[in-house]
């Protein structure tokens, strides 16, 4: 995957590009591309990739004017469109599924293909999403990934998330990014996505995992009873970070929309 920039009107993007195929678009989750690296190299073996970094991840610019949910869509869909791409694989992960979901919603005639992993977005009274804003790094791996002992070393590369000098030096480096997922994050992930569900006409593929903390697979079931012919792939001993723990499965799963 190379790491190039493209101007839109409001900032410059950073976006990773690799492959071959059918053009597919990943928008990724709160956390960052770091630990999807691996995942979109095997994805570009059978598409031809484009994943985007939101304002504040990596080395990005920020945009103080992505205010709002209705800020990043259209951001996104200016992202697209500069990019050159005309109706790609839309797919997005967590915080992107949700940024992914309402792009399919506010312009259904321009997603013919879309694939939701774990997505924010919804929210349902009798099965919460905790805040992971409101999480210290160290609780984070019990809610990401099916093994949380092996989450912890691959989220700290080695150090000890529970160490206050390497603490803080955790919290420096994920302030920026969080900060711009905060503002449809936080303090729900909930924007009236739910209502807007019944515009999306794509063929969608909801991919979760099995074991999934952060977003139970509860919420598969209410984006498949919003989005009409929605199929849900529930893939084995995965938790919240499907596409890190069983990359095979997920572009399986990915790739049933070719």
């Amino acid at each position: 995957m190379e790491l190039k920039t493209i101007q839109t009107e409001r900032v410059p993007v950073r976006y990773y590009e690799g492959g071959s195929g059918q053009p597919l678009v990943f928008l990724h989750g709160a956390g960052g591309l770091d630990l999807d690296l691996g995942f979109l190299d095997a994805l570009a073996e059978r598409f031809h990739v484009y994943a985007p970094l939101v304002p504040g991840y990596g080395d990005s610019e920020e945009c103080g004017e992505l205010r709002d949910m209705l800020d990043f869509t259209l951001h996104t869909w200016d992202v697209v469109e500069r990019l050159g791409l005309r109706n790609p694989i839309l797919a997005g992960f967590s915080m992107g599924g949700m940024i992914a979901s309402e792009m399919a919603a506010i312009a259904p005639n321009d997603v013919s293909r879309l694939a939701l992993i774990a997505p924010a977005g919804l929210w349902l009274d009798e099965h919460p999403i905790p805040d992971i804003f409101a999480m210290l790094p160290y609780e984070l791996p019990g809610y990401l990934f099916y093994d949380p002992e092996a989450g912890a070393k691959i989220m700290s590369a080695g150090g000890d998330l529970s160490d206050p000098k390497f603490l803080q030096a955790f919290l420096v480096q994920n302030a920026r990014q969080l900060g711009a997922a905060g503002k449809i994050l936080f303090p729900i992930p909930e924007r009236g996505l739910g209502s807007r569900l019944y515009r999306i006409k794509a063929k969608t593929m909801l991919i979760w995992g099995a074991g999934d903390k952060l977003i139970p697979p509860v919420y598969a079931q209410a984006f498949q009873r919003g989005i009409a012919g929605a199929e849900v792939v529930m893939i084995p001993r995965a938790g919240h970070v499907a596409p890190f723990e069983k990359p095979a499965e997920v572009i399986g799963a990915l790739a049933r929309l070719q």
